[in-house]
């Protein structure tokens, strides 16, 4: 079953230094969907524990089964434009609707 449109939860607005947490979720794809999260129109990277990760500054975890996309401090510099896209190799992948985040 090719997965439904996710429901995308962004807060609008977030302190310097928190933790901020976004999820997204959709419950129709079988297969369960894997989630891919976009800042600006970019693809962010999954943190693999790697050396790369490090290397590129990066300050969030992304869960690709659950959808989670976990800031444990957050800076100016993760203010944007947010959105993910649920896919599972059936059918067209799905965003959901584009959330402005300002830190």
């Amino acid at each position: 079953v090719a997965p439904t449109t996710p429901v995308c939860e962004v807060p609008s607005s977030a302190m310097t230094g928190t933790v901020v947490e976004l999820s997204c979720k959709e419950t129709e794809g079988s297969p369960p969907s894997e989630y891919q999260w976009y800042k600006n129109g970019v693809a962010l990277l999954e943190k693999t524990g790697t050396g790369s990760a490090r290397a590129v500054n990066i300050t969030y975890t992304m869960n690709k089964k659950s959808g989670t996309l976990l800031f444990n401090t957050v800076t100016k510099n993760d203010t944007g434009e947010y959105f993910c896209e649920a896919s599972n190799g059936i059918g067209l992948s799905q965003k959901c609707s584009v959330k402005r985040m300002q830190v």
